[in-house]
């Protein structure tokens, strides 16, 4: 899969991500809570969320109320809302942020610069992934710990809602699509020449050259024609190359 290939799929992967943050953000199930008297008429079903707490009853009726005041919830609920909503504001940068440094896109001219800013927004989308993590990872504990005191009255023991569940596939998801952005395409810098230029060919060092041709001696000699050039050299008797040579002078 080429570099494109990583970064849509990991652009998907992050978008489902975000839009499961957001369901664990906005739906009342954090905290669901069953009671059924002796009167079949008498079971409700609470839910405690974020937002609003809602209560539905066994003839089918629903009533939620908002929680208009955060000193209200559990100290895990008001930091679960803080940092969802916060998960969600890094989350959505680092999805964005990843467009501009896209490879199929023309917003910045170096791969160098688009892979830096892709690697910005996979860590934010990370750090979005963490933060939504601690939150639903605390209050599944709380809620764990409430259900087996045995200081918990029967009627308030509650059990792990569904925003607990999404909460955690939408983390791994979104560390999913992190983690293949920041590793899609790491910045290449040049070791050698000038930027703008390919760097110089290596060739593998062979050792020594050997020559294997062989010369033998060549001798030509001077010609026999007189020199006719003017001025003051000019020579009183032509010059004559001797016939043979001696071997011994050369060797």
């Amino acid at each position: 899969m080429g570099r494109i290939g990583k970064e849509v799929a990991a652009q998907v992967i992050s978008f489902i991500g975000l839009v499961g943050v957001s369901v664990t953000c906005g739906i009342p199930m954090w905290r669901v809570t069953s009671y059924i008297g002796a009167n079949i008429v008498t079971g409700q079903v609470v839910w405690d969320g974020l937002w609003m707490n809602c209560v539905m009853q066994s003839t089918g009726q629903m009533q939620c109320s908002l929680n208009e005041s955060v000193m209200r919830l559990s100290p895990d609920l008001q930091a679960a809302r803080a940092l969802v909503v916060i998960s969600l504001v890094f989350g959505f940068i680092g999805f964005i942020i990843t467009f501009i440094g896209a490879k199929c896109t023309g917003c910045l001219k170096k791969d160098s610069s688009k892979a830096k800013v892709v690697i910005i927004g996979g860590c934010l989308i990370i750090l979005a992934a963490i933060l939504v993590l601690i939150p639903v990872c605390w209050s599944a504990a709380i809620t764990i710990a409430d259900f087996q005191s045995p200081l918990t009255i029967e009627t308030q023991k509650r059990e792990l809602g569904a925003a607990i569940y999404i909460g955690w596939a939408s983390a791994a998801i979104l560390l999913v699509g992190g983690i293949i952005l920041t590793t899609s395409c790491p910045p290449q810098r040049r070791m050698y020449g000038y930027p703008g230029y390919p760097p110089a060919p290596m060739y593998p060092y062979a050792g020594p050259a050997t020559n294997p041709a062989t010369y033998g001696r060549v001798y030509t000699p001077a010609s026999s024609q007189p020199y006719t050039g003017t001025g003051t050299y000019v020579p009183s008797k032509p010059y004559a190359a001797p016939i043979t040579y001696p071997v011994g002078q050369y060797l």
